[in-house]
Formats: C-alpha cells, structure tokens, sequence
C-alpha cells in the first residue's frame, strides 16, 4: 500500500507518519520509484502502535523510541522485554530524594526477597518508587510507606490477570503487543477502577464518619 492508503486504514495523517518516519520510529517503506514507497501490514502494525504510544500513553517521542528498542530486541526472554518496556515507560520526576524514603524502599524490596536494590536511581521503577515516597513524606505523610506491603499483595492479583492476558496470545508479534499496550492501557484502567472501589468501600466504612470540627 502506499502511504495514502497507509493513513486511511490507520486513521493517522499522512504529514504524521512522515513525521514518524524521518524519526525512526517507523521503518522505510520498499521503494518502488524515486518518489514512490510501499509498506505492508507491518507498518500498519508498528504505526498503530506508535499512535496508541503517543496518544493514548503520553509518551514523548524520546520513550516511544526506547520502547520500541525493547521490543525490537531479540533473543530476550518476555520476562526481560517487559522489565525493558516497564522501564522505558516509567519516568522519574526531577524532584530530590528523601534519605529516608530511598530507605523505605530498600527495605521494601529487601523484604520481598529483591536485595539488589541498592541504588534506587538505578532503575527508573524503584526511582519513580521513591519520588512518592519523597513526596508524601515533604507533606507530613511518612507513614505512606506502609501501604507498600498491602499494595503489592493487591497487585499480584493483578499481575497475574495482566500476564494471563498476555500469553492468551499466540504469535510473538501480538504478545509483545499486548504487554506493551496493557501494560499502558491498565496503568489508566486501574486509576478508574481504583476510584471505582474507593467509592464503594467509602460509602461501607466513611458513610457515618464526621470531620473533626464539623457538625454539632
């Protein structure tokens, strides 16, 4: 197909994908004239993806590219494509550190078995980790820390959920599509689900409660 129809089938402009194109996020087209290129359902694959990576992820361009890296590399188990893609896609704030907080989260992962986590800056999960924790000590919450723990047996669950999504898949091409855009789509899933039950249990347990200062 040439890169018209390219546009109309994925629903992106074409000044867009020549824009993704010039940035290496797609891959050139089979040149059939001087002016002329032809790009196949890969490209349609890999451009649907980009756009859901952009648009829908809020990734910049500068992660898009690292994501895609990580699927592109070969022989890495799943397991080792999903920590890259984790990693690309989690993005530390430039915010400093609480001492204190970086010890949480040593400990956090000390307890779960994880010792290496010596240096939280090295990975950018442990680092965006310990932003929160950084962050919700600066406003007098340094007991956050402890829903660490309830947080992670809640989120096994989950996790479980997310990868049997993910192998129900057969050709490798649409597995590491869905870890990369579950992985995406669930951070946001999760959000509204997460005030979905905040919504319920509130109404169960805080229905009769009062603030402090508040009625007679």
């Amino acid at each position: 197909m040439r890169v018209g129809e390219l546009a109309k089938r994925s629903g992106v402009p074409v000044p867009t994908i020549k824009y993704y194109l010039r940035e290496g996020l797609l891959p050139a087209g089979v040149l059939t004239s001087p002016n002329q290129a032809h790009y196949d359902e890969e490209h349609l694959r890999r451009l649907k993806l980009v756009r859901a990576l952009m648009e829908v992820g809020g990734l910049s361009i500068a992660t898009v590219r690292e994501v895609l890296t990580a699927i592109d590399t070969r022989d890495e188990s799943l397991h080792h494509k999903l920590g890259a893609v984790q990693e690309a896609i989690s993005q530390p704030g430039p915010a400093e550190l609480d001492p204190l907080a970086i010890k949480d989260v040593q400990e956090f992962f000390g307890r779960h078995g994880q010792t290496e986590c010596v240096d939280v800056t090295e990975s950018n999960v442990t680092h965006m980790l310990a932003a929160a924790l950084s962050a919700a000590r600066s406003l007098g919450h340094n007991d956050f820390r402890d829903l660490l723990d309830p947080y992670l047996e809640g989120l096994r669950i989950i996790a479980q959920a997310d990868l049997e999504y993910v192998v129900r898949h057969t050709s490798p091409d649409d597995v590491i599509e869905a870890m990369v855009v579950g992985t995406l789509m669930g951070d946001t899933v999760l959000k509204a689900v997460r005030r979905l039950a905040h919504a319920q249990v509130s109404g169960e347990v805080l229905s009769d409660r009062i603030v402090p200062g508040e009625g007679v």
